[in-house]
C-alpha cells in the first residue's frame, strides 16, 4: 500500500519538491516558469512501467552482494559508433586485456580502485555482459562511454537481471549516446537521453545537493570544460546532485541540432533507484585530460565526484541522499 500510495503521489506532482534541500525533478520533469527553462523539459513523462525515483522502497535487498566479500566493480567501455578519445583504441576481446596510457578512461577507473580499496575489471567484449550470474559478480557495473547498440540480446536481459536483483549502474560521458531505442535503458539513465551538444567549453558546475556522497566536500560550484549534453526526454523522479551555469559558457548551450538548452535548471549528474537496483549517471567527462595527470581545471573535484557515485552506486556508502 505504501509504494502504491508514492507512485501515485509521484504521477500527481506538478512542480518541483525541495526535499532536505535537495531538488528532485516531478514527474514531469518540470520546473516552475523561469524564463525558457521549461522550454525544452515539458515534455511530459514516459512511464517505465517499474518501481522508480528517490524512495528507498524501489531498492530490491535480496542478498545478492556479501559486503564481507570486498567490492568489486565492471568498467565496460564498448563502442558500436563514435569512440571518445578517452577511450583510447578499441580493447581486444576477453576481461582485463592490457590497457594503454591512451586508455585514459578505463586507467583513471581501475587507479580510483586501486587507491579506494575496490577491484576493477574492465572489458569491451559484450559476451561478458551475457548472463546475470557474471554481473551479480559485481557490485556495480559502469558504462565509460558506449555508444550506440552496443548490447545484444542476452546482455540486455542479463543487465535487467543483475539491476532488479539490486545491482548497481554508474553511466558516465556517452553512456546517454547508447541503445537509444532500448525504453528501459533510457529510464535506467533517469528517464533521460542524450540529444546534442554544443563544443566543448568552459563553464561552471553548481553543486546542488551537498549530502549525498559524491558531492560531499565538493565546493558549491567548481570550474570544468565539457561539452554540456541537451536532454531529451529531460530527467524526471531523480535527486540532481549538480548542473552547469548556462550563464558562465562562453557559446552558450544551444546544440548542434538546435537544442536551445535548459536555461537555469541543466542538470549534469543525478541518482535514482530503477527497477530493484541503484543508478547514478552523470554527462560528464568529456576530455581526456580530466582522466590523467594533465592540468585541468576541475579535474581533482570530478574525479571526486565520480568515485562518490560509484562506492554510493556499489553500496558501500549510503545512496542518493
Amino acid at each position: 500500500m505504501r509504494r502504491l500510495t508514492a507512485a501515485v503521489l509521484a504521477a500527481a506532482a506538478t512542480a518541483l519538491v525541495l526535499v532536505s534541500g535537495n531538488a528532485v525533478l516531478n514527474a514531469g520533469g518540470q520546473t516552475p516558469p523561469q524564463g525558457r527553462d521549461t522550454a525544452a523539459t515539458n515534455l511530459g513523462r514516459v512511464d517505465y512501467g517499474v518501481c522508480r525515483g528517490t524512495d528507498p522502497d524501489c531498492y530490491h535487498d535480496w542478498g545478492n552482494f556479501d559486503p564481507a566479500a570486498g567490492y568489486r566493480v565492471l568498467v565496460y567501455s564498448r563502442t558500436a559508433g563514435p569512440r571518445h578519445a578517452h577511450l583510447g583504441p578499441a580493447l581486444p576481446a576477453g576481461l582485463n586485456p592490457p590497457l594503454t596510457p591512451a586508455h585514459a578512461a578505463q586507467s583513471a577507473l581501475v587507479k580510483l580502485g586501486a587507491e579506494h580499496n575496490f577491484a576493477v575489471d574492465w572489458t569491451e567484449d559484450v559476451t561478458q555482459l551475457n548472463s546475470p550470474g557474471r554481473l551479480f559478480r559485481y557490485n556495480a557495473v559502469i558504462f565509460m562511454s558506449t555508444t550506440r547498440d552496443t548490447l545484444d540480446d542476452p546482455a540486455q536481459t542479463a543487465l535487467r537481471q543483475y539491476i532488479r536483483g539490486g545491482g548497481g549502474f554508474v553511466g558516465i560521458h556517452n553512456a546517454f549516446g547508447t541503445e537509444y531505442n532500448w525504453e528501459w535503458y533510457e529510464g535506467l539513465l533517469g528517464g533521460a537521453n542524450y540529444y546534442d551538444h554544443g563544443r566543448n567549453q568552459p563553464g561552471t558546475v553548481v553543486t546542488t545537493s551537498r549530502r549525498d556522497v559524491s558531492t560531499a566536500g565538493l565546493p558549491a560550484r567548481w570550474d570544468f570544460a565539457d561539452e554540456w549534453y541537451n536532454l531529451v526526454p529531460f530527467p524526471s523522479d531523480v535527486r540532481i546532485l549538480a548542473k552547469v551555469d548556462e550563464a558562465t559558457l562562453p557559446d552558450g548551450a544551444t546544440g548542434g541540432s538546435g537544442h536551445p538548452g535548459h536555461g537555469r535548471n541543466h542538470p549534469v549528474s543525478w541518482c535514482q533507484y530503477y527497477d530493484g537496483g541503484r543508478s547514478w549517471v552523470t554527462t560528464l567527462g568529456h576530455a581526456v585530460e580530466a582522466w590523467t595527470d594533465a592540468p585541468m581545471a576541475g579535474d581533482t573535484y570530478f574525479l571526486q565526484h565520480v568515485l562518490g557515485g560509484i562506492e554510493s552506486a556499489m553500496g558501500r556508502e549510503p545512496f542518493c541522499r
